[in-house]
């Protein structure tokens, strides 16, 4: 059974959800250890009370960002992980942190990558008028909200929504697909070439997924 450790920096969602599909026997890893860099995370109490590790390193108490990440990767280490997944971790990581973990860092981004890297995704897709907006699972690169999509989910954006209703149908997608790009790489069925992540034949066609809750609105 493959290790993970998730990193926060607020409520964790995503981890929430990561830990439910774990308890319902849908993803097949050991939750090792919940990281923050803020003490204060809601998360690492919703942790705990899930007999998950909970552990912060407050980026406040570090001079810059390689001295922050030097410290966070010693203590994500102790843990062996296979995989670190970012779970709302609000931390821009430097490059020597990445390379480190390079194929074995994983992060959510609301947004359809490479549209809206950055903050603000939603209010951006508004802005720009687009009809359709989503999420996307990515292994890092050191460049920021860029690297190998493993899988992206789709909904329409509707007339007359707004920021907030636009993020909470989003997130309920962000959900779904993160437990599965996990439970991909635990069951060893992604590989990563060229820079480009290839799923055996079987689960190449849910590589992308339309919300059909949305879509027979």
């Amino acid at each position: 059974m493959k290790n993970i450790v998730i990193l926060i920096s607020g409520r964790g969602s995503n981890m929430e959800a990561l830990i439910a599909a774990r308890d319902a026997g849908n993803l097949p890893v050991n939750i090792a250890a919940v990281i923050s860099n803020r003490p204060d995370a809601r998360g690492l109490e919703t942790a705990a009370k899930a007999g998950i590790t909970a552990h912060y390193v407050d980026h406040k108490a570090f001079a810059g960002r390689e001295a922050f990440d030097a410290a966070l990767a010693e203590c994500i280490d102790q843990f062996q992980p296979d995989l670190v997944v970012l779970a709302g971790f609000m931390r821009i990581l430097s490059e020597g942190f990445v390379r480190h973990y390079e194929g074995h860092l994983m992060n959510i981004h609301p947004s359809l990558l490479p549209s809206f890297p950055g903050l603000h995704t939603h209010q951006r897709a508004l802005e720009e008028g687009v009809r359709v907006h989503g999420c996307t699972v990515h292994f890092v690169t050191p460049t920021l909200d860029h690297g190998p999509v493993i899988i992206q989910a789709a909904v329409p954006v509707l007339d007359g929504d707004t920021e907030d209703d636009l993020a909470a149908r989003i997130l309920i997608q962000e959900h779904k697909i993160y437990p599965q790009a996990v439970r991909w790489f635990a069951e060893g069925k992604l590989t990563l070439t060229n820079g480009r992540v290839l799923l055996n034949q079987a689960q190449s066609k849910q590589a992308a997924l339309i919300a059909p809750e949305v879509c027979q609105a």
